[in-house]
């Protein structure tokens, strides 16, 4: 007869994830997952999402902890359904989210026989590893919690990431002793050296035109950044470091280092202070975007060094430590010129007119849509045209989880994401307002996770642009292809039955002068809202965007 004390190995684990504040986890049901979903049902101190695909779960999670700074953990079956979560793991390892994948696995005595036991997937430990930061067997029962433990670990040290666990069926269902020890490992923090930050100060000293370029992993150093903003020092970012600094901020040229303003303003700065980026190719014309003569680097992660970019000096630290380090040192001390602030303020009034020049009739919806959404939003875009011509860089961001993009580029991520998106509002910040940027072709990938967003009763809002074909690669057949369209044209569906069978509420915009009143609509009552924009009768943009500039397009242009 088992005690008080005798759970299965599954119950443990959702005990521990109770231990590091895991309030929602992400999957579907299977047999070989269902002893740690058991256990959630049970404990009941854990909101299980019950998606209706694993890459939908994972995409789900992946936003989850982007927007609440938390751990996202998501749960698969084994085989075909870990096969499924592949493209959102590859996702959540290019964002770099801290997210924990758990995986079932066939009975051990199966294990690597190739013997076609059911969900059975040969070498999935390898498949794992190839889209995680790092992935784990758990080999037996003595060894579930601390391999849980260290991937959990693994997934919240920097430079963060997805970390797969697969668990084996009969270990998952075994009974122990519930264990003492519950808490999670210590997660290390790379602190930089004294001497490299006087280094680094020394230079920053020199400079009367001193830049900052923050990206995704100086999301936490927002206190750090405001000091050195005070002393005289700009900001630029890039898409994942929008929202560390307020982007009404005139200080803060956001996420506009594609514009060839910006990169001009950024030839005249004496200093560029790189922190926490990794500046990716299409922020930065495929590397061939001019920087500064003299460049520096923060990262925690040793190896970025040299990548992309050659820079004069590499700090290898955590962002918030080494800027204010940094602060520390050039209080009182930097000499910035103070007309440079004043033409940052400048480049950064014409690089936004240029860009709403761009989008035609939709400039007045974008500029509702900024007006309607206050300051505490979350901004999740899925890869589509009116997100790379726009959504990239506005609305303005006010605080730095606010943002959610497939930085992968794959499309038909935006829905799920914004579910995950809405329950972390729910689970930390109810008031916070949760808004879907999606395209027709992508939607319809997942469209399936339009029934976990209603049966969930997320409050989120989502801003679907149809124009019934892939925008994006019918401009590029127009640029290249000599406007062969193969292979573009969608059949859509009628999203007003649509919604109506799925019991969400639903709005069409025709004319743009009713997006506002719409969007209104939306506000008032709680739970999903699909507001659906007819492109086609709209019409287009003023700017034709064919997939991400780099130099040689930039040098058509010039000479068109």
């Amino acid at each position: 007869m088992r005690n008080d004390n005798q759970v299965t190995v599954g119950a443990a684990i959702t005990a521990f994830l109770e231990q590091c504040d895991v309030k929602a986890a992400f999957g579907v049901i299977s047999i070989h997952n269902m002893p740690i979903l058991d256990a959630i049902a049970v404990r009941g101190n854990i909101r299980f999402v019950m998606a209706r695909g694993e890459a939908g779960a994972t995409n789900m999670a992946d936003a989850y902890a982007r927007t609440s700074g938390r751990l996202g953990v998501c749960l698969t079956s084994t085989g075909t359904a870990a096969g499924n979560a592949a493209g959102a793991m590859v996702e959540a390892l290019t964002a770099g989210t801290p997210l924990l994948h758990i995986t079932g696995q066939i009975e051990t005595l199966y294990l690597d026989q190739d013997v076609a036991y059911i969900h059975e997937a040969r070498d999935q430990l390898a498949m794992l590893k190839a889209v995680s930061k790092a992935a784990f067997r758990v080999r037996s029962v003595e060894t579930a919690l601390s391999t849980i433990k260290l991937a959990v670990q693994t997934a919240l040290t920097a430079p963060t990431g997805p970390v797969s666990v697969e668990i084996p069926i009969d270990i998952q269902s075994t009974f122990i002793t519930l264990p003492a020890d519950l808490a999670p490992l210590q997660v290390p923090v790379a602190i930089p050296s004294a001497e490299a930050l006087d280094q680094l100060a020394e230079r920053m000293l020199h400079a009367k035109r001193p830049l900052l370029w923050l990206g995704g992993g100086a999301r936490h150093a927002g206190k750090a950044v405001k000091r050195l903003l005070e002393m005289g020092v700009g900001v630029v970012t890039s898409t994942q470091g929008r929202g560390v600094v307020n982007e009404d901020d005139e200080r803060c040229l956001g996420a506009f280092s594609q514009s060839r303003l910006v990169e001009t303003f950024m030839q005249s700065c004496d200093a560029l202070l790189i922190a926490g980026s990794r500046l990716r190719s299409n922020e930065t014309f495929k590397y061939t975007l001019k920087l500064p003569a003299r460049t520096m680097r923060i990262d925690a992660n040793p190896a970025i060094e040299g990548r992309s970019y050659s820079s004069d000096l590499f700090v290898c630290g955590d962002s918030a430590l080494a800027l204010d380090g940094l602060a520390d040192r050039l209080a009182g001390r930097l000499q910035a010129n103070r007309q440079f602030l004043a033409e940052l303020k400048e480049v950064r009034a014409k690089a936004r007119a240029a860009l709403v020049a761009d989008l035609g009739p939709y400039s007045v919806m974008v500029q509702q849509l900024q007006n309607l959404t206050g300051r505490n939003f979350s901004w999740v875009r899925d890869v589509t045209l009116s997100n790379s011509i726009w959504g990239n860089r506005l609305l303005n961001l006010y605080h730095p989880q606010a943002g959610v993009h497939a930085l992968g580029g794959g499309i038909g991520q935006g829905l799920a994401m914004g579910i995950g998106a809405g329950i972390a509002a729910a689970e930390y910040d109810a008031r916070r307002k949760v808004f879907v940027l999606a395209g027709d072709g992508g939607f319809i990938l997942n469209l399936g996770e339009l029934a976990t967003l209603v049966q969930e009763k997320a409050n989120v809002v989502i801003v679907l642009m149809n124009d019934q074909r892939y925008g994006v690669i019918r401009n590029i057949q127009d640029a290249i292809y000599g406007a062969r369209h193969a292979y573009v044209e969608l059949h859509t569906p009628d999203y007003t039955q649509l919604a109506e069978s799925m019991g969400i509420r639903h709005g069409m915009v025709s004319d743009l002068k009713d997006f506002g009143r719409i969007l209104e609509n939306a506000f008032s009552q709680p739970g999903p809202f699909l507001l659906e924009v007819d492109m086609l009768t709209v019409g287009s943009f003023a700017t034709h965007f064919a997939g991400p500039p780099n130099s040689e397009t930039k040098a058509q242009k010039a000479t068109a």
